[in-house]
Formats: structure tokens, C-alpha cells, sequence
């Protein structure tokens, strides 16, 4: 016997299907949500590790953050034996050819710029991707260089950065990125 097709049943059916649904995406974002946060967490620990010298405290459990650009700064002070050694930042650009690029930026006291490495970005393979390290050596030209100093622009803008070839954008996207961790990095002052 079939029931009859009225707006009552179809409602309850419609409902029935959208609890359902939803209680399975649910469940699926609690299963995956740790995994995710705990790749992320790697993703930041080993950036930290490649921009900073070697370090004995977790400048994870010590990081701190600052409303900068309409975005966020996250702090990471590194220390060895209780000196600090370096400040890890990540930092970000919304200006990318491909959008938002997040690099973690290691200085040392002296302000100079220890390394850098990408976190994320959506920048073009090939061109724009080769702002990583291991694509090319464009990130090499900061290191050890002090941004009161080295101007932190392309050329073509006046500065000093050899931009990436044919990826201008990007290259002028991760310099911008690149000063506005300097920038707060000074503000900050003195990090411990």
C-alpha cells in the first residue's frame, strides 16, 4: 500500500533526508577536524625549525599574536639556554597573484633575516611557485640581510630583491609579506 503523496510526508521526508545529511557531515568534520589541526601544527613546527638556528625551548607554547593589515601576526620567540637565538613570524599577503601567500619569516636580535619559508599559497606552478625553496633560489637573497638596509622591493620598484622571473606579482606579494613581518618584528621591540 503507498502512502499518499501529500505536503505533510514530503516535508517529513525532506527533513528526515537534511537531519540525516547533516549529522553525517558532522561526524565526519569531528573525525577529520584533529587530524587536520595536528598538520597544520607540523606544517608551523617545521617552518619555524627551517627559518630560526637551533633552539631548546617550543616557541610554539610561547607565541603570540597581532592584528596587523586586517590579519593576523603570529609571534614565535626562540631561545637557547634561556638567550633568545630568534622570532619566528608568520606573516601574510592578500596581494598574490593567486590571493593570500602565509610565509614564516626567522630574525635574528640583530634584526637580520635568518630564512624564510612558505606556508601556503596558490600561486601559479612553475612561475609563481617558485618563491619556495627547493623551486629556485629566490628566497636565498634574504638571508642575512637586514631590511633597514636591504630594501625589501623588487628592482623594477626601486629595491633591492631580483624578482622571479616572469612572477613579478608574486615576488612583489612576498616582499610585502616579507616587510610586514619586519615591521611588526621592530614594533614589537625587545621579544623574549
Amino acid at each position: 500500500m503507498a502512502k499518499e503523496s501529500t505536503f505533510k510526508n514530503m516535508t517529513i521526508t525532506l527533513l528526515t533526508i537534511t537531519l540525516l545529511s547533516s549529522a553525517s557531515l558532522g561526524i565526519v568534520y569531528s573525525l577529520t577536524e584533529e587530524p587536520i589541526n595536528e598538520a597544520k601544527n607540523a606544517k608551523v613546527n617545521d617552518a619555524i625549525s627551517k627559518v630560526l638556528p637551533e633552539f631548546d625551548n617550543m616557541p610554539t607554547s610561547q607565541k603570540f599574536e597581532r592584528e596587523v593589515d586586517g590579519g593576523k601576526i603570529t609571534f614565535y620567540p626562540a631561545t637557547k639556554g634561556g638567550k633568545p637565538v630568534g622570532t619566528a613570524i608568520q606573516t601574510f599577503t592578500k596581494n598574490g597573484f593567486g590571493g593570500q601567500i602565509d610565509l614564516m619569516v626567522g630574525f635574528l636580535p640583530n634584526s637580520t633575516i635568518h630564512a624564510i619559508e612558505v606556508i601556503d599559497h596558490k600561486e601559479t606552478p612553475g612561475l609563481g611557485d617558485k618563491m619556495e625553496r627547493g623551486k629556485s633560489k629566490f628566497s636565498v637573497q634574504f638571508q642575512g640581510k637586514n631590511p633597514s638596509e636591504f630594501k625589501l622591493s623588487v628592482r623594477k620598484d626601486g629595491g633591492n630583491v631580483d624578482a622571479i622571473t616572469a612572477s613579478t606579482i608574486s615576488s612583489r606579494a612576498y616582499c610585502e609579506a616579507v616587510q610586514r613581518a619586519y615591521d611588526a618584528f621592530i614594533k614589537e621591540g625587545d621579544i623574549k
